[in-house]
């Protein structure tokens, strides 16, 4: 396979950065772009050990200032872009959904103007299943690419906006796209203010684990990586301008996850601490990804495989998360250290 210039949007975040990493290891003769502003959530450290790379190259920018990223696409004519770069902590989209419609909505749309401008190759936008709303918890219905879009939340609202507007530029400028929504993502780097990664740093220090609402909301949970090996697919089979779901077949309650993270790591359920429920916090998610899987691509995580090999990366790379928390984003975490459990 020859050459091609790919651009990672949020390539230093959790999903993205880890992408960014499986590419690298995948495609050695891509060369691989990581555009990301460097928000809290942003962390290099991950990249430590292929940022001497030559086929490796960071790029610091706000996807929404068209006066950087219009002449960087000019400059660097990329064949591909894959979008991550989006805010993305739901109990942030209820304080603060400004900042969710600025990056998600617009920063999307200054993106697609400059692949449509530059005639990329491919745009692939990662979206969430959290855009189709919820489902009961009795229920044994799942998504598919055909449900009817009803965001509940200022994020998920944000993301289906987003992903209208990627569809409208393939439908009127002919812009050659796939969109994807994916389930709850798990797996090394992710940022720990979301349940999994905020559960094991709790346990490991001894401290509290915070449950919403009485912890049953149901969540369809995949491994990061064959998320990372489904976008490969897609970026490179995907058929332009379909969708294309990508879950795990692992569903699971808030509460299950965490007392499966406590029993791992030898820890009572005394230090489950239940606070009051999020607002508008949805009851069910899970994903059908059939469509995809006839593409030719499947889970190769279960859910027991996955979380444990999550749990022991998070115990032997206890420096990284720690960093995290003491570091600079010490007041961010002060002020905003809830649980996400979208």
């Amino acid at each position: 396979m020859q050459g091609k210039k790919l651009l990672v949007t949020g390539g230093a975040g959790f999903i993205g950065g880890n992408f960014v990493q499986y590419m690298i290891n995948k495609y050695p003769q891509y060369d691989i772009n990581n555009l990301d502003g460097l928000t809290y959530a942003g962390d290099l450290t991950k990249h430590r050990e292929i940022e001497k790379k030559e086929n490796y190259h960071f790029m610091k920018a706000d996807i929404a200032d068209r006066e950087a990223i219009l002449p960087l696409f000019e400059k660097e004519k990329f064949d591909y872009v894959v979008h991550f770069a989006a805010e993305s902590h739901v109990d942030r989209s209820i304080t603060d959904p400004e900042i969710f419609v600025r990056t998600n909505v617009l920063g999307t749309q200054v993106l697609l103007d400059a692949a449509k401008q530059m005639e990329v190759t491919k745009f692939v936008h990662v979206s969430t299943d959290e855009v189709y709303g919820e489902l009961e918890l009795d229920s044994s219905t799942l998504f598919t690419e055909e449900t009817l879009l009803q965001p509940n939340s200022p994020y998920s609202a944000s993301k289906a906006s987003s992903d209208f507007l990627v569809r409208a530029y393939h439908e009127t400028f002919g812009l050659p796209v796939n969109i994807t929504r994916c389930s709850n993502n798990y797996g090394p780097f992710h940022f720990p203010e979301k349940l999994i990664p905020l559960t094991i740093s709790r346990v490991v220090n001894n401290q509290k684990v915070p449950v919403y609402g009485d912890g049953k909301n149901i969540r369809d949970w995949l491994h990061v990586h064959d998320h990372c090996a489904a976008l490969d697919l897609v970026l490179h089979e995907g058929v332009t301008g379909e969708v294309y779901n990508i879950g795990g077949h692992n569903e699971r309650t808030n509460l299950d996850v965490v007392k499966t993270i406590m029993t791992t790591l030898g820890k009572s359920e005394e230090f489950i601490e239940f606070v009051p429920d999020r607002l508008g916090h949805d009851k069910r998610y899970a994903i059908d990804p059939t469509k995809l899987e006839k593409l030719g691509w499947k889970p190769t995580y279960t859910f027991e495989t996955g979380i444990a090999q999550t749990i022991e990366w998070y115990v032997e790379n206890k420096w990284w998360w720690e960093q995290i928390i003491s570091g600079e984003y010490k007041n961010y975490f002060k002020k905003h250290y809830s649980l996400d459990q979208s």
